[in-house]
């Protein structure tokens, strides 16, 4: 399948509605992330999306979705349509916000900086279309909505997709230099364990280890007793 079909959210949401196909199935009939496909069916996403029938423009027939349906390792294959897609050109700058979504970029910008800080600021601008000085108030806390603002996954709110979030958070972890600083606790060499204490041998003089001078000193105190007692008996 060279092109995806026309309103790739709208007909996921109509196919999971009106068929019994798997989220891989769906996922890779319209072009998404099975994750997208499963918040999708859960309500999370595409609030609001009114599910577009395939079968209406011919980009799928019933005979396709009876086929995916019986077997789901089958994969859907899009029918041929007069109508080819244009490839989408890079964006350059910050991606396009709608205004109606342009109040919940707060609260993806805080959920994007407790869960991924690892994240630069230009990626959290090409992710969710905000400005430096957003994403800094934000992380300064000096947003003039801080006290409401809940983290939510942006995701979730379709300021991006799944797959541009989980490249710039591959890339953001690529790019991060590991720390090699602290390698853990580890146990002190025998060298460090075994090793005297250096001011023992210091304060100890050569007298002390003499034996001969101590028993030296030991006769002198006992001659110089010994006379003391004589002495007393004379007087």
């Amino acid at each position: 399948m060279s092109n995806a079909p026309l309103m790739p959210k709208a007909t996921a949401v109509w196919l999971l509605d009106n068929t019994a196909l798997t989220f891989d199935q769906v996922a890779d009939f319209t072009k998404m992330h099975p994750l997208e496909v499963r918040a999708i069916a859960d309500g999370d996403a595409a609030q609001g999306i009114k599910g577009m029938d395939p079968l209406s423009n011919g980009q799928l027939t019933r005979e396709e979705i009876e086929k995916g349906e019986k077997n789901p390792d089958y994969r859907l294959r899009l029918q041929e349509s007069k109508v080819v897609l244009p490839p989408q050109p890079k964006r350059k700058g910050p991606r396009y916000t709608p205004v109606s979504r342009r109040h919940e970029r707060p609260s993806a910008i805080l959920w994007l900086l407790r869960s991924h800080p690892e994240l630069k600021d230009a990626q959290v601008m090409r992710l969710v279309g905000t400005t430096k000085s957003t994403i800094a108030s934000v992380r300064d806390r000096t947003h003039w909505n801080t006290s409401q603002l809940t983290p939510i996954d942006p995701v979730t709110l379709g300021l991006c997709s799944q797959i541009e979030l989980d490249f710039e958070v591959a890339r953001a972890a690529k790019e991060k230099p590991i720390d090699t600083a602290y390698g853990g606790a580890t146990l002190l060499p025998a060298s460090e364990t075994t090793k005297k204490d250096e001011y023992e041998p210091a304060e100890r003089s050569s007298d002390d280890l003499n034996v001969d001078a101590v028993f030296a000193k030991l006769k002198t105190l006992g001659g110089k007793k010994h006379e003391d007692e004589d002495e007393d008996e004379d007087e």
